[in-house]
């Protein structure tokens, strides 16, 4: 005789309370096995695919794709046992409440824990539900939404192609990024975003009744959600919560930039992608030896201040998903073959939006490379619970005062954020005027790391 299991939103760690239901990749009447992905969710921090704890027929989805839910809300229902009972194929039947119940042993049956995740600690302190009443969302296909994860569903928009026209390739029949591009290559025709715009905002307000989106004649609205929530949130809490302190400095890069010319040439060095921000990187790492009120924090509850012998680097990195810091686990410890290597590997994660969310967590000091906008200096908001953020703008080449002459040489501006709470002026000043001599002389770079 078959049972019905439900399946609630399992605690995702770094103490997240919630998350977005992005993409249902399983339908109501589907068979699926145990640990088999259902459905892909967005928290705070990242995107994740989630397991089945049980294998069976899908007879219920209690939240549709685009719904904020909290952990421990039951999100799907699970035939199990037995396939003698029918399953619930019409949307009317997935949207009754849940008949299970909550306490007691059945609770512990329920809520297995999937590797990778843990249960929601009973009495935790959450906020309450924005999905209190499951509510099931018919599957994708009724929903006319195709299954693709957030990465690719952009790389399609942004060149005009609708996802309903790609044969799907993945292994849950979502469509896949090999997909777009084997669809790009082919020649199909393509339509450029002008192509579709419309001329008139009474037809503008028709697509986006039918497509969902906040767009209504000149406006759009964009729910908050996930990373962009989460960043938000972090911004004002760090602004408002920790003083910041900004100083400046340009330094001659030119040796800098002579040096690492000259380790592409070695061996070891050829199969990694050497940057300047390697450099940067290893030019921080260094300098915080002689400087560790750079990288600690404020305990507020303890009324302590942590300074912290390892270094986690975080990278502020832009993704499709927004504003993302992952960092590189104890980055002290590595070479500079090593850091670049980590580099490459932690920026391409990051901009596929595969990040998960210990790629995130306990970062120590932070790196924006605005640079690569063409942007020379910022004024960058501390990342929360550390002390400092470096930023490192472009490098151009630029008039300079080189050995008593004027010469054309590369140069770029250094700025640094930190906390005056955790760090005076006169530790950020040297810490700063240090990266800058490490950077300018970099001989000096390679001796003391």
């Amino acid at each position: 005789m078959s049972t019905i299991k439900s399946f609630p939103l399992p605690d995702l760690g770094e103490g997240l309370t919630e998350a977005d239901l992005l993409t249902w990749l399983v339908a109501v009447g589907d068979t699926i096995e145990l640990n088999q992905n259902i459905a892909e969710v967005e928290t705070a921090k990242a995107a994740v695919e989630l397991p089945s704890p049980f294998a069976g027929i899908v007879a219920a989805l209690h939240v549709s794709e685009g719904d904020t839910v909290e952990v421990g809300v039951p999100i799907i229902d699970i035939r199990v046992g037995g396939d003698d009972e029918p399953v619930a194929t019409d949307p009317e039947q997935s949207v009754s409440p849940i008949q299970t119940t909550s306490s007691g042993e059945d609770e512990d049956e329920r809520v297995p824990v999937l590797v990778g995740y843990g249960v929601a600690k009973e009495g935790s302190s959450r906020r309450g539900g924005r999905v209190d009443t499951p509510a099931a969302s018919a599957p994708n296909e009724q929903n006319g939404k195709p299954l693709a994860a957030p990465p690719v569903r952009k790389m399609a928009k942004d060149n005009g192609i609708d996802l309903n026209e790609l044969p799907a390739s993945g292994r849950h029949g979502d469509v896949t990024r090999q997909d777009v591009e084997s669809y790009l290559q082919s020649g199909s025709d393509v339509r450029s975003d002008t192509d579709v715009q419309t001329d008139t905002d009474v037809q503008l307000e028709t697509e986006a009744q039918q497509s969902g989106s906040g767009r209504t004649g000149r406006e759009e609205r964009t729910p908050i959600k996930g990373v962009r929530k989460h960043t938000a949130e972090a911004m004002v809490r760090s602004a408002f919560t920790a003083p910041h302190v900004t100083e400046f400095v340009t330094v001659d890069v030119t040796e800098t930039l002579e040096l690492l010319e000259s380790l592409r040439s070695f061996t070891h060095f050829r199969d990694v992608r050497l940057t300047p921000l390697a450099l940067v990187s290893k030019a921080v790492l260094v300098a915080l030896k002689s400087n560790p009120s750079l990288n600690s924090s404020w305990d507020e509850v303890a009324q302590e201040i942590v300074t912290k012998y390892y270094v986690n680097l975080g990278i502020a990195a832009a993704t499709p998903r927004g504003l993302m810091v992952p960092n590189i686990k104890n980055a002290h410890e590595l070479s500079l073959v090593d850091i670049a290597r980590a580099l490459a590997d932690l920026t391409r994660i990051a901009k596929e939006g595969k990040s998960s969310p210990a790629d995130l967590a306990d970062g120590t000091i932070t790196i924006t490379n605005v640079g690569v906008f063409g942007v020379d200096a910022g004024t960058p908001i501390l990342n929360p619970g550390e002390a400092a953020i470096l930023c490192f703008g472009s490098i151009r080449r630029t008039p300079w005062e080189h050995n008593g002459e004027i010469a054309l040489r590369s140069v770029t501006t250094l700025s640094l954020s930190f906390d005056h709470r955790l760090v005076d002026g006169q530790q950020g000043s040297e810490f700063l005027a240090l990266v800058g001599r490490l950077l300018t002389h970099p001989i000096d770079l390679i001796a003391l790391g």
